[in-house]
């Protein structure tokens, strides 16, 4: 049981990334405008953050220190703000989306206007950071975002043609542009890779204490929390293919992206996966909160942290305080928190670069490392996604203009 619950920091990171209220809707809409035939995206960015994600665990427990407090010491101030202030302005964007989800997952509950509950949610979301332990907060939301496995359940119960699906993994529809199909895939790599994911997840292994002991709880967190939260992504956009594509139909709401759990499952179901969604973006909302609060205190050299008393880390408290009241107030002006997260999955995709380069470097530096620097095979693979990422960076945002142009 106790080795079950170490693998829920990489369960509820793998959550964060992969099925916030942005991944949740955009799946849904990628399933109902494209079939399965970005299901690839899925896998490749499932590989990436993987494979980035296990460096930054191993450098936090080899070297004791989260990646971020190394970007500065080891590229310099200058390129560390060039990272920190990317990372924080999606951070910002992220929390955003993430609070309205969480409150949008509540009106579909209760039929009370989300935006009712948005200060309540922000509220609750900063008591949790103050006052709950890092371990009980992981193993709780982590634990509770599994009800997002209905949609699994879902997919079987509302018998597709699994020929046709897997047909569409090689077969684009005819009526989309190239464009949009490429947007729509860089989007998809943002989310799952997006960058606060590392930063949480190595600054959680300081958090529990990690030590080169621990490297084998490090690789179980990554390497089943993260393709858990691929799977249920392909789950999410099986269902809409399933439901919406052979009827054209848009999906752009949560409450739309939640049909077919409740055509396939009935009122039970969809409970469990209402009950899945705010599980998650809480959680994410959690996540991304703490990951601004670490970056900044990390990058000055304040002191941060649950691990510490709040009167100890009060800059760092203050941070997180000052960016969910910052997120709040973006989502109270009516702003719709899924286009808030569009958005924010394709600046990700931009920064992808100025992310993943540290992290590439420190877990090749035997200052840090010691003789747990990267392989062969990891140096190889990640040299490749470097390369896939600066392409991502240089076509997002001319990807975006032009689909946004064209609607």
């Amino acid at each position: 049981m106790k080795k079950l619950f170490a693998v829920t920091l990489g369960i509820l990171t793998a959550f964060g990334g992969f099925v916030d209220i942005g991944d949740l809707v955009a799946n849904a809409l990628v399933g109902a405008r494209f079939g399965m035939s970005l299901a690839w995206v899925v896998i490749v960015g499932v590989v990436g953050i993987c494979l980035f994600a296990e460096m930054s665990g191993r450098i936090a427990a080899v070297s004791g220190r989260p990646v971020f407090d190394l970007v500065r010491e080891r590229l310099g101030p200058r390129a560390g703000l060039a990272n920190l202030g990317a990372s924080f302005f999606i951070n910002v964007l992220t929390l955003a989306a993430e609070i309205g989800g969480a409150a949008l997952a509540l009106e579909l509950a209760t039929g009370i206007n989300y935006l009712l509950w948005v200060p309540g949610v922000a509220l609750v979301a900063w008591l949790v950071m103050w006052r709950v332990k890092f371990e009980t907060m992981e193993r709780v939301f982590g634990l509770a975002g599994l009800a997002l496995v209905a949609f699994a359940v879902a997919l079987w119960q509302l018998g597709p043609d699994w020929g046709e699906l897997g047909a569409q993994l090689t077969r684009p529809p005819p009526d989309e542009g190239l464009p949009t199909y490429w947007y729509y895939a860089i989007a998809l790599l943002g989310g799952a890779m997006t960058p606060y994911e590392v930063f949480f997840f190595s600054s959680g292994g300081v958090e529990e204490r990690w030590t080169r002991r621990d490297l084998v709880t490090e690789r179980a967190n990554v390497f089943v929390g993260f393709p858990l939260g691929g799977f249920l992504s392909l789950a999410i956009a099986a269902c809409a293919a399933t439901v919406f594509l052979p009827v054209h139909a848009q999906v752009d709401t949560l409450g739309q992206m939640l049909l077919p759990a409740g055509i396939g499952l009935g009122q039970v179901g969809l409970a469990a996966v209402i009950f899945g969604v705010f599980a998650a973006t809480f959680g994410a909302t959690l996540e991304t909160a703490l990951s601004s609060g670490y970056t900044i205190s990390q990058y000055f050299g304040w002191q941060w942290g649950k691990f510490v008393r709040p009167r100890d880390a009060a800059r760092f408290h203050a941070i997180v305080l000052a960016v969910v009241i910052v997120a709040t107030a973006l989502i109270l002006t009516t702003i719709d928190p899924i286009k808030v997260t569009e958005y924010s999955l394709v600046f990700a995709a931009a920064a992808l670069p100025l992310t993943y380069l540290p992290v590439l470097m420190i877990s090749n530096d035997p200052d840090y490392m010691g003789d747990r620097v990267n392989g062969r095979f990891s140096n190889t693979l990640g040299t490749a996604y470097m390369v896939l990422l600066v392409v991502v960076a240089v076509a997002a945002i001319p990807l975006m203009i032009a689909t946004k142009a064209g609607q």
